[in-house]
């Protein structure tokens, strides 16, 4: 699937938990599992914009080799957002020890986006 289109849907996607979070669980959850929610839309948003800077430099430069950086940022989307979206719905809180990884995965997208920009 076309990177643009993944990040558009991320993008989509971020909106609707925002919205979600800000109005339907609002008065369910108590603060801390707010702050979680919070913390998963906002790095679901910077995340999301990043894929969508990936998908527009691979449409310039398309010699770039994205597709590493672009899993990797996907994947810290589903594992670190999804973790704390999940503790936040009732998932034990021994679930958020998967978040690091997930923050592992967006540093390594960065890292290998840095990577293949500056073997370019």
């Amino acid at each position: 699937m076309n990177g643009l289109v993944i990040a558009a849907l991320n993008l989509a996607l971020a909106v609707i938990l925002g919205a979600f979070g800000a109005h339907a669980i609002k008065a369910r959850v108590n603060p801390e599992q707010l702050d979680w929610w919070h913390t998963a839309t906002a790095y679901f948003f910077y995340h999301a914009l990043g894929l969508l800077l990936i998908g527009i430099l691979a449409r310039l430069l398309p010699t770039l080799s994205l597709r590493w950086p672009a899993i990797f940022i996907q994947i810290g989307i589903v594992i670190f957002c999804g973790s704390l979206y999940l503790m936040t719905l009732g998932a034990p809180r021994w679930f958020g020890a998967i978040t690091p990884i997930g923050g592992l995965a967006f540093i390594l997208g960065w890292l290998t986006l840095a990577f293949q920009v500056a073997k370019a």
